[in-house]
């Protein structure tokens, strides 16, 4: 007998799942509040310009092929991919800066001018990190999260003490120069948490950096969701936008229907796709798993100030990708967890698609899109927001040597308050929650709800993680559960 799913959301996990699902004979319908689909991962048009809205970086292409195979399709079926090179630009300064190159070869050579005998040293922490990633790849991302005995093999056992130590610990113990700390530090701000409080197993994402590469869907990464949207609809999902799910309805402790907009609809199961904590504010008090006090205990990624950016010129001195690390790292990592706040001089990262796939801008116009980490819940106003505009702009045009303010045709803003209003992000985080030591795996959110029978969830608060491709994977996860517990 088929079963309905409804699906709460429709970004990177949400669809994920509806693919599986649907694939596996449920009637399945995603229900999306805003207007378009994609979730964090939206696009943003204006005047001839194309903007990714969140997710820039296409990382670990094997999960991307991966999700694709299980359908039997290739990622070449709905979008096209090209490896950049270079990778990134890191500015430390106007005269110092480190290009990141398209193989491990360039890169090791980028290291060995900063700093005699590190090409050797990395050479030996890409190995580890290598054996990492095929570890957590192969025996670890892909569990659900249940029990603690889903980290227990006999190659994670090897690899117990690194789950003790921190990325900071063991990058500092290999490296002195400030510069090439800072790039190897980097990767794991994708993971939401300082080096210094992020386990060294996931030492994999350097892997997933120096070792696999950074591509670029041409289009944008948007195009990863319309593939996704395509493959979806050919398996039979139905996708409603403008669907604001009011109430998740619950009788006798199991699912029975959702609200939305007002109208009840029947259904055997519910996936939540959308932010775990507002997820469960659907619910009675007594159905809910987590308290106020659990998520306010919690550590949560950072949160974003976005600016999108139509430049009426080409721009010089820069790649797609630039990290601005000429300001303290630590004091904004600071602002970020430890006593949050708006950091008084910011790291930020720039990129331009525009300059490696031209379709993203008008002729002869560059798109820029920059982004500032911010602590969670801080307060949002439009002047805060055009002071740190002018904040980076400023470095912005010293640091690469051009003027570029009154090329400006238009910006647009996103920030903490943008989070809340469009993805009902608690106090505004952009990642999710944070992979530290005691919110990794089975102490993360649960995918399946302890107390409401056909209740799941999925996405970066829950298993594996935060991230494009842990989203993927959650999908996957959340599908199978539902398998094994409501079988056809």
């Amino acid at each position: 007998m088929t079963k309905k799913v409804s699906i709460i959301g429709s970004g990177f996990a949400s669809l994920a799942a509806s693919c599986y699902l649907a694939k596996n004979g449920y009637q399945v319908t995603i229900f999306e509040k805003n207007d378009g689909i994609g979730g964090r991962a939206r696009q943003f048009k204006k005047d001839g310009f194309t903007f990714d809205m969140g997710p820039s970086w296409y990382w670990m292409p094997d999960v991307f092929d991966s999700f694709f195979t299980d359908f039997n399709k290739k990622t070449s079926d709905y979008y096209q991919l090209n490896k950049l090179n270079p990778a990134y630009k890191v500015f430390f300064n106007k005269d110092e800066s480190i290009t990141i190159e398209d193989t491990l070869e360039k890169i090791y050579a980028a290291f060995e001018i900063e700093e005699s005998g590190s090409s050797v040293k990395l050479k030996k922490f890409i190995d580890h990190a290598q054996d990492n990633y095929n570890i957590a790849i192969k025996d670890l991302v892909y569990r659900p999260g249940v029990s603690p005995l889903e980290l227990v093999t006999a190659k994670t056992i090897k690899k117990i003490g690194q789950f003790f130590s921190t990325i900071s610990r063991d990058v500092r113990k290999e490296f002195k120069n400030e510069k090439l700390i800072q790039i190897l530090e980097f990767p794991v701000l994708f993971l939401g948490a300082k080096p210094s409080d992020t386990p060294s197993f996931y030492s994999f994402m350097n892997y997933a950096d120096f070792g696999l590469g950074t591509w670029q869907p041409r289009g944008g990464m948007f195009q990863v969701i319309k593939g996704m949207e395509q493959l979806a609809l050919s398996l039979g999902v139905k996708i409603q936008t403008n669907a604001n799910i009011e109430k998740i309805h619950i009788l006798n402790k199991k699912v029975t229907s959702i609200k939305i907009n007002g109208e009840v609809i029947d259904t055997d199961i519910v996936v939540s796709g959308a932010d775990y904590h507002h997820s469960e504010t659907l619910l009675e008090p007594e159905h809910r798993q987590y308290s106020e006090n659990y998520w306010e205990k919690k550590t949560f990624a950072p949160s974003s100030l976005l600016f999108f950016v139509g430049f009426d010129k080409k721009l010089k001195n820069v790649h797609h990708h630039n990290l601005f690390f000429d300001v303290d790292f630590d004091a904004h990592a600071k602002d970020i967890y430890d006593e949050p706040k708006w950091p008084s001089e910011p790291l930020f990262y720039a990129n331009f698609t525009s300059i490696t796939d031209p379709e993203t801008a008008p002729e002869g116009c560059e798109n820029g899109f920059f982004l500032i980490p911010l602590a969670p819940g801080l307060k949002d106003t439009p002047a805060l927001r055009e002071e740190y505009f002018n904040k980076i702009l400023s470095r912005f045009e010293e640091i690469t040597n051009q003027s570029i303010r009154n090329n400006v045709l238009f910006k647009e803003s996103f920030c903490v308050n943008d989070f809340i209003k469009d993805y009902n992000s608690y106090k505004g985080n952009a990642y999710g929650m944070a992979n530290t030591l005691l919110q990794t795996a089975f102490l993360r959110p649960k995918l399946k709800s302890s107390k409401v029978e056909g209740l799941f969830f999925t996405g970066q608060l829950t298993v594996p993680g935060p991230g494009v491709p842990p989203s993927l994977i959650s999908g996957k996860l959340v599908s199978g559960l539902i398998q094994k517990e409501h079988k056809l």
